[in-house]
């Protein structure tokens, strides 16, 4: 049996009843969390030693595009309806061959690795069944907990987007689900729907009748910038054609523009949210639906989105998405002639959607989002022992406020240890690196995009 024992760190379990253990040890067997407590035996397991650590669990990222890490750093001055549109969508997406999904895949996966997230819904948009084949591939490869999103082809943004009249290609999903997905334990299926936002309401629904057919998770873009009145008219219609089908096997990413009506009846419905603050506020997909979606009793969950445009790390989300709420929160005080005298949205609530929320969205939750006896044994450490950490007071407001990812010093996923000692494990960071950044660099050439 394969025994692993996290010793003598923080433990910040996130599990309500374990609560946090200062010099705590986490007992993994066979990549299952077996038990939590102080003093475990060592016996036939292999030792993480996390003095000076806060062990926790793995940061869930719920809405990520990975194929586009090959191109970062070229969004960073793009709005959504502007250039992202025009040179993503209609352009660059549609030059991806199927290595290319598997390079951006990989190093996506890998950066998410090193960063602490250990799970993240990865939205595709694979052209052929291959690119969907390859970017499977860079997510088993890296050892990254995943659910792949299969979205619809990249390659013809007028036949595919805005009020497009085809359906996702069934029989490609239905492939890659059956061959390569359904019996593996690291990695689920979810599609990529549009919605009434960018299909046709027939369209629409047979997209979302196609993913209850197998079973699994729809996300869906929807609400996301100022759209123009040809499109939705003066007004946003909310969930439109799909209001009558709303459960909790559907997640929304971004919603910024739906009514605090519309998310009062979502979050009655178990409908989920994926909020991605820095890449909304930048590109103007409008306010974060993070105020609405509490104030209807739910909370969302963080995500990266964009891979072209910020750092895919999550703790950068948790943060800001927790300062913007605070603002937004305090100035409506301030504007009623009040004192601020306490905040509302806490470090260890913006902490849980980076992990507890997350998993929800990924309908993972029996398996990952805390440390728990009898779920996997996805947790990281972050060093609470330098200049810049320590001393740490309060390990949930160290992790939240003061750790980056150089912090982060052990990554383990079901058990397996990705990062250890502060470097990835994995021959490929460096066996493929080369061909990654020739992929970066071919894209860009080939789309003519000048920056």
């Amino acid at each position: 049996m394969t025994r692993t024992i996290v010793k003598n760190g923080t433990v910040v379990s996130l599990d309500p009843e374990i609560g946090q253990l200062e010099e705590g040890d986490v007992l993994i067997e066979e990549g299952e969390i077996v038990e939590i407590g102080r003093g475990l035996s060592t016996d036939n397991a292999d030792v993480i030693d996390a003095e000076g650590r806060i062990v926790l669990p793995g940061f869930v990222d719920s809405h990520v595009h990975l194929a586009q890490t090959q191109v970062r750093g070229i969004a960073g001055d793009w709005s959504l309806m502007g250039e992202y549109f025009e040179h993503m969508l209609g352009n660059v997406t549609g030059l991806y061959r199927p290595e290319d999904m598997y390079l951006g895949g990989l190093f996506g996966a890998f950066e998410k690795l090193h960063t602490g997230t250990t799970t993240a819904l990865d939205w595709s948009y694979p052209n052929t069944l291959e690119h969907g084949d390859r970017a499977v591939d860079a997510l088993r490869d890296a050892g990254l907990r995943a659910v792949y999103t299969y979205g619809p082809p990249g390659d013809d943004a007028a036949k595919w987007w805005f009020e497009s009249d085809v359906g996702l290609p069934e029989e490609n999903v239905r492939d890659l689900y059956e061959e390569r997905i359904r019996d593996d334990d690291l990695l689920g299926l979810a599609l990529g729907l549009r919605g009434p936002d960018f299909c046709t309401d027939d369209i629409a629904r047979a997209d979302l009748e196609l993913a209850r057919d197998l079973g699994v998770p729809a996300t869906v873009h929807m609400g996301a910038a100022c759209w123009p009145s040809s499109v939705y008219g003066d007004d946003y219609q909310g969930f439109g054609c799909l209001e009558d089908m709303l459960d909790s096997d559907v997640n929304v990413a971004h919603g910024n523009h739906f009514s605090q009506e519309d998310v009062d009846h979502a979050v009655s419905q178990g409908v989920s949210f994926s909020s991605t603050p820095e890449v909304e506020m930048q590109m103007g997909h409008g306010i974060p639906v993070t105020g609405k979606v509490l104030e209807a009793g739910g909370r969302p969950a963080w995500g990266v989105d964009v891979c072209s445009d910020v750092s895919g790390d999550v703790t950068s989300q948790m943060r800001i998405g927790l300062q913007v709420q605070r603002m937004f929160e305090n100035q409506a005080i301030l504007e009623g002639h009040e004192e601020v005298t306490e905040v509302g949205i806490t470090a260890r609530d913006t902490l849980e959607m980076a992990t507890i929320e997350g998993a929800k969205v990924l309908g993972l939750e029996e398996e990952i989002g805390t440390l728990t006896p009898g779920k996997r044994a996805d947790l990281i450490t972050i060093r609470a022992d330098d200049f810049m950490t320590a001393p740490s007071h309060s390990p949930i407001q160290t992790v939240v406020f003061q750790a980056d990812p150089s912090h982060i010093d052990t990554v383990l996923v079901d058990g397996e240890a990705v990062k250890r000692d502060g470097e990835l494990l994995n021959p490929k960071v460096e066996g493929e690196f080369d061909r990654f950044v020739e992929s970066g660099l071919r894209l860009m050439d080939e789309a003519g995009i000048d920056l």
